[in-house]
Protein backbone atom coordinates (compact mmCIF):
# COMPACT_ATOMS: atom_id res chain seq x y z
CA UNK A 1 0.00 0.00 0.00
CA UNK A 2 1.33 3.43 -0.98
CA UNK A 3 0.99 6.45 1.32
CA UNK A 4 0.42 9.84 -0.34
CA UNK A 5 0.35 13.23 1.38
CA UNK A 6 -1.76 15.68 -0.66
CA UNK A 7 -1.19 19.35 0.18
CA UNK A 8 -3.46 22.10 -1.10
CA UNK A 9 -6.96 23.19 -1.94
CA UNK A 10 -10.26 21.72 -0.81
CA UNK A 11 -13.56 23.13 -2.03
CA UNK A 12 -17.21 22.30 -1.60
CA UNK A 13 -18.44 21.70 -5.15
CA UNK A 14 -22.06 22.42 -6.02
CA UNK A 15 -22.42 20.60 -9.34
CA UNK A 16 -25.40 21.29 -11.59
CA UNK A 17 -26.10 19.09 -14.61
CA UNK A 18 -27.51 21.17 -17.49
CA UNK A 19 -28.61 20.52 -21.06
CA UNK A 20 -26.75 23.64 -22.23
CA UNK A 21 -24.77 26.37 -20.53
CA UNK A 22 -26.85 29.51 -20.00
CA UNK A 23 -26.20 32.62 -22.05
CA UNK A 24 -25.60 35.90 -20.26
CA UNK A 25 -28.71 36.87 -18.31
CA UNK A 26 -30.43 33.56 -19.06
CA UNK A 27 -31.87 31.13 -16.51
CA UNK A 28 -31.83 27.37 -17.14
CA UNK A 29 -33.29 24.44 -15.26
CA UNK A 30 -30.87 22.00 -13.67
CA UNK A 31 -31.22 18.32 -14.53
CA UNK A 32 -29.63 17.38 -11.19
CA UNK A 33 -27.54 18.83 -8.37
CA UNK A 34 -24.81 17.25 -6.27
CA UNK A 35 -22.69 18.39 -3.30
CA UNK A 36 -19.22 16.90 -2.88
CA UNK A 37 -15.67 17.80 -1.89
CA UNK A 38 -13.59 19.22 -4.71
CA UNK A 39 -10.33 21.01 -5.33
CA UNK A 40 -7.08 19.55 -6.71
CA UNK A 41 -5.65 18.20 -3.45
CA UNK A 42 -8.95 16.85 -2.11
CA UNK A 43 -9.89 15.14 -5.39
CA UNK A 44 -6.41 13.61 -5.58
CA UNK A 45 -6.70 12.36 -1.98
CA UNK A 46 -10.12 10.84 -2.68
CA UNK A 47 -8.61 9.09 -5.69
CA UNK A 48 -5.72 7.68 -3.66
CA UNK A 49 -8.16 6.31 -1.07
CA UNK A 50 -10.53 4.89 -3.73
CA UNK A 51 -7.56 3.06 -5.27
CA UNK A 52 -6.95 1.34 -1.93
CA UNK A 53 -3.98 3.38 -0.71
CA UNK A 54 -3.40 5.66 2.30
CA UNK A 55 -4.38 9.26 1.62
CA UNK A 56 -3.49 12.14 3.94
CA UNK A 57 -4.90 15.57 3.05
CA UNK A 58 -3.24 18.71 4.42
CA UNK A 59 -5.62 21.56 3.61
CA UNK A 60 -7.62 24.50 4.95
CA UNK A 61 -10.84 23.16 6.45
CA UNK A 62 -11.65 25.03 9.65
CA UNK A 63 -14.21 27.45 8.25
CA UNK A 64 -17.99 27.37 8.41
CA UNK A 65 -18.36 24.63 5.81
CA UNK A 66 -15.46 22.58 7.14
CA UNK A 67 -17.45 20.06 9.22
CA UNK A 68 -19.75 19.32 6.27
CA UNK A 69 -16.84 18.62 3.92
CA UNK A 70 -14.92 16.59 6.50
CA UNK A 71 -17.91 14.29 6.75
CA UNK A 72 -17.76 13.71 2.99
CA UNK A 73 -14.06 12.80 2.92
CA UNK A 74 -14.45 9.20 4.03
CA UNK A 75 -11.27 7.18 3.78
CA UNK A 76 -9.04 10.27 3.82
CA UNK A 77 -6.95 11.32 6.85
CA UNK A 78 -7.70 15.07 6.96
CA UNK A 79 -5.38 17.56 8.67
CA UNK A 80 -6.21 21.27 8.58
CA UNK A 81 -3.50 23.94 8.56
CA UNK A 82 -5.50 26.87 9.85
CA UNK A 83 -8.70 28.95 9.82
CA UNK A 84 -10.90 29.34 6.78
CA UNK A 85 -11.88 26.98 4.02
CA UNK A 86 -13.22 25.23 2.20
CA UNK A 87 -13.87 27.52 -0.74
CA UNK A 88 -17.30 27.21 -2.35
CA UNK A 89 -17.13 26.16 -6.01
CA UNK A 90 -20.05 26.38 -8.44
CA UNK A 91 -19.84 23.86 -11.29
CA UNK A 92 -22.08 23.49 -14.34
CA UNK A 93 -21.67 20.26 -16.33
CA UNK A 94 -23.14 19.98 -19.84
CA UNK A 95 -24.96 16.69 -20.22
CA UNK A 96 -24.19 15.94 -23.87
CA UNK A 97 -20.38 16.03 -23.64
CA UNK A 98 -19.36 16.36 -19.99
CA UNK A 99 -17.79 19.80 -20.51
CA UNK A 100 -17.87 22.02 -17.44
CA UNK A 101 -17.62 25.61 -16.32
CA UNK A 102 -16.43 26.50 -12.82
CA UNK A 103 -16.69 29.61 -10.67
CA UNK A 104 -14.58 29.40 -7.51
CA UNK A 105 -11.93 31.06 -5.38
CA UNK A 106 -8.42 29.95 -4.56
CA UNK A 107 -7.40 29.34 -0.97
CA UNK A 108 -5.32 31.84 0.97
CA UNK A 109 -1.80 30.90 1.98
CA UNK A 110 -1.27 29.46 5.44
CA UNK A 111 1.96 28.76 7.26
CA UNK A 112 2.16 25.41 8.96
CA UNK A 113 1.23 25.57 12.63
CA UNK A 114 3.24 22.43 13.45
CA UNK A 115 5.91 20.29 11.83
CA UNK A 116 4.52 17.66 9.48
CA UNK A 117 5.65 14.11 10.11
CA UNK A 118 6.51 12.38 6.83
CA UNK A 119 7.25 9.03 8.50
CA UNK A 120 5.68 6.33 6.37
CA UNK A 121 4.91 8.77 3.54
CA UNK A 122 5.99 7.54 0.10
CA UNK A 123 5.28 10.66 -1.94
CA UNK A 124 4.08 14.25 -1.49
CA UNK A 125 1.63 15.80 -3.98
CA UNK A 126 1.29 19.61 -3.95
CA UNK A 127 -1.06 21.73 -6.05
CA UNK A 128 0.53 25.14 -5.36
CA UNK A 129 -2.34 26.36 -3.19
CA UNK A 130 -1.68 27.15 0.48
CA UNK A 131 1.73 28.29 -0.75
CA UNK A 132 3.66 28.59 2.54
CA UNK A 133 2.41 25.20 3.72
CA UNK A 134 3.23 23.57 0.39
CA UNK A 135 6.72 25.05 0.44
CA UNK A 136 7.40 23.94 4.01
CA UNK A 137 6.29 20.38 3.25
CA UNK A 138 8.35 20.27 0.04
CA UNK A 139 11.48 21.40 1.91
CA UNK A 140 10.90 18.68 4.50
CA UNK A 141 10.31 16.07 1.79
CA UNK A 142 13.55 17.06 0.05
CA UNK A 143 15.50 16.68 3.30
CA UNK A 144 13.97 13.27 3.97
CA UNK A 145 14.27 11.96 0.41
CA UNK A 146 10.52 11.77 -0.25
CA UNK A 147 9.61 12.50 -3.90
CA UNK A 148 7.53 15.62 -4.58
CA UNK A 149 4.94 15.66 -7.38
CA UNK A 150 3.52 19.00 -8.51
CA UNK A 151 0.04 19.40 -9.96
CA UNK A 152 0.87 22.37 -12.21
CA UNK A 153 -2.50 23.52 -13.42
CA UNK A 154 -1.66 27.21 -13.59
CA UNK A 155 1.14 29.52 -12.52
CA UNK A 156 1.18 30.56 -8.85
CA UNK A 157 3.77 32.86 -7.22
CA UNK A 158 5.00 30.13 -4.87
CA UNK A 159 6.27 28.12 -7.84
CA UNK A 160 9.38 30.30 -8.13
CA UNK A 161 10.52 28.73 -4.86
CA UNK A 162 8.70 25.42 -5.15
CA UNK A 163 9.87 24.18 -8.56
CA UNK A 164 13.50 23.53 -7.49
CA UNK A 165 12.13 21.14 -4.85
CA UNK A 166 9.92 19.18 -7.28
CA UNK A 167 10.83 15.76 -8.70
CA UNK A 168 7.87 15.40 -11.07
CA UNK A 169 5.96 18.35 -12.56
CA UNK A 170 2.68 17.25 -14.11
CA UNK A 171 1.59 20.25 -16.16
CA UNK A 172 -1.76 20.93 -17.76
CA UNK A 173 -2.01 22.19 -21.33
CA UNK A 174 -2.73 25.64 -19.87
CA UNK A 175 0.38 25.78 -17.69
CA UNK A 176 2.36 28.79 -18.86
CA UNK A 177 5.97 27.53 -18.74
CA UNK A 178 7.27 25.31 -21.57
CA UNK A 179 8.90 22.02 -20.64
CA UNK A 180 12.44 23.27 -21.22
CA UNK A 181 11.96 26.09 -18.69
CA UNK A 182 10.46 23.74 -16.10
CA UNK A 183 13.53 21.51 -16.50
CA UNK A 184 15.78 24.59 -16.24
CA UNK A 185 14.26 25.34 -12.84
CA UNK A 186 15.46 21.98 -11.54
CA UNK A 187 12.61 19.53 -12.26
CA UNK A 188 13.94 16.18 -13.57
CA UNK A 189 10.68 14.75 -14.98
CA UNK A 190 8.11 16.94 -16.73
CA UNK A 191 4.77 15.53 -17.89
CA UNK A 192 2.17 17.42 -19.91
CA UNK A 193 -1.51 16.47 -20.13
CA UNK A 194 -3.69 17.79 -22.97
CA UNK A 195 -7.20 16.47 -22.33
CA UNK A 196 -7.97 13.68 -24.82
CA UNK A 197 -4.62 14.15 -26.62
CA UNK A 198 -1.60 11.94 -25.77
CA UNK A 199 0.24 12.73 -22.55
CA UNK A 200 3.87 13.68 -23.22
CA UNK A 201 6.90 13.44 -20.93
CA UNK A 202 10.57 14.39 -20.93
CA UNK A 203 13.51 13.45 -18.69
CA UNK A 204 17.28 13.48 -19.20
CA UNK A 205 16.87 14.18 -22.91
CA UNK A 206 14.42 11.29 -23.41
CA UNK A 207 10.83 11.97 -24.44
CA UNK A 208 7.67 9.98 -24.93
CA UNK A 209 3.94 10.14 -25.55
CA UNK A 210 1.22 7.92 -24.09
CA UNK A 211 -2.26 7.79 -25.70
CA UNK A 212 -5.36 8.60 -23.66
CA UNK A 213 -8.12 5.94 -23.76
CA UNK A 214 -11.12 6.91 -25.86
CA UNK A 215 -14.19 6.63 -23.60
CA UNK A 216 -17.69 8.14 -23.51
CA UNK A 217 -17.38 11.44 -21.63
CA UNK A 218 -20.03 12.27 -19.02
CA UNK A 219 -18.25 14.72 -16.67
CA UNK A 220 -14.77 16.24 -16.99
CA UNK A 221 -14.81 18.16 -13.71
CA UNK A 222 -11.84 17.12 -11.56
CA UNK A 223 -10.49 14.64 -14.12
CA UNK A 224 -7.05 16.23 -13.98
CA UNK A 225 -7.05 16.04 -10.17
CA UNK A 226 -7.90 12.34 -10.34
CA UNK A 227 -5.09 11.84 -12.86
CA UNK A 228 -2.61 13.50 -10.47
CA UNK A 229 -3.72 11.35 -7.56
CA UNK A 230 -3.18 8.21 -9.63
CA UNK A 231 0.20 9.48 -10.83
CA UNK A 232 1.28 10.09 -7.23
CA UNK A 233 0.46 6.48 -6.36
CA UNK A 234 2.44 5.30 -9.40
CA UNK A 235 5.44 7.41 -8.36
CA UNK A 236 5.22 5.94 -4.86
CA UNK A 237 5.26 2.48 -6.45
CA UNK A 238 8.33 3.48 -8.50
CA UNK A 239 6.69 2.54 -11.78
CA UNK A 240 8.54 3.38 -15.03
CA UNK A 241 7.32 6.69 -16.40
CA UNK A 242 5.36 5.33 -19.39
CA UNK A 243 3.68 2.72 -17.20
CA UNK A 244 2.87 5.38 -14.58
CA UNK A 245 1.32 7.68 -17.18
CA UNK A 246 -0.62 4.87 -18.85
CA UNK A 247 -2.10 3.84 -15.50
CA UNK A 248 -2.98 7.43 -14.55
CA UNK A 249 -4.68 7.80 -17.95
CA UNK A 250 -6.77 4.70 -17.25
CA UNK A 251 -7.79 5.98 -13.82
CA UNK A 252 -8.78 9.40 -15.21
CA UNK A 253 -10.83 7.64 -17.89
CA UNK A 254 -12.94 6.10 -15.11
CA UNK A 255 -13.58 9.62 -13.80
CA UNK A 256 -14.71 11.17 -17.09
CA UNK A 257 -17.05 8.33 -18.00
CA UNK A 258 -18.86 8.73 -14.67
CA UNK A 259 -20.51 11.65 -12.90
CA UNK A 260 -20.04 13.63 -9.71
CA UNK A 261 -22.63 11.31 -8.16
CA UNK A 262 -20.78 8.03 -8.67
CA UNK A 263 -17.14 8.37 -9.74
CA UNK A 264 -15.59 7.39 -6.39
CA UNK A 265 -17.68 4.23 -6.09
CA UNK A 266 -17.02 3.36 -9.75
CA UNK A 267 -13.29 3.83 -9.23
CA UNK A 268 -13.41 1.44 -6.26
CA UNK A 269 -15.24 -1.10 -8.43
CA UNK A 270 -12.70 -0.62 -11.23
CA UNK A 271 -9.87 -1.20 -8.74
CA UNK A 272 -11.46 -4.40 -7.48
CA UNK A 273 -12.12 -5.68 -11.00
CA UNK A 274 -8.46 -5.28 -11.94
Amino acid sequence: MAAVLCVGLTTLDVSQLVAEFPAAGEKVQSLGVHLAPGGPAANAARTVAALGHRAVLLTSLDGELGPLVRGMLGGVDVRSVGPGGPALSMVAVRERDGERTVVSRNASGFALEAEVDLAGCDVVLVDGHLGPAALAVAHLAKREGVPVVLDAGSWKPVLDDLLPLVDVAACSAAFELPEREVHARGVPLVIRTRGPEPVTWSRDGATGAVPVPAVPVRDTNGAGDVWHGALAVAVAQQRPVEDAVRWANAVAAVRVRNTAWDWVEELERWRDSG
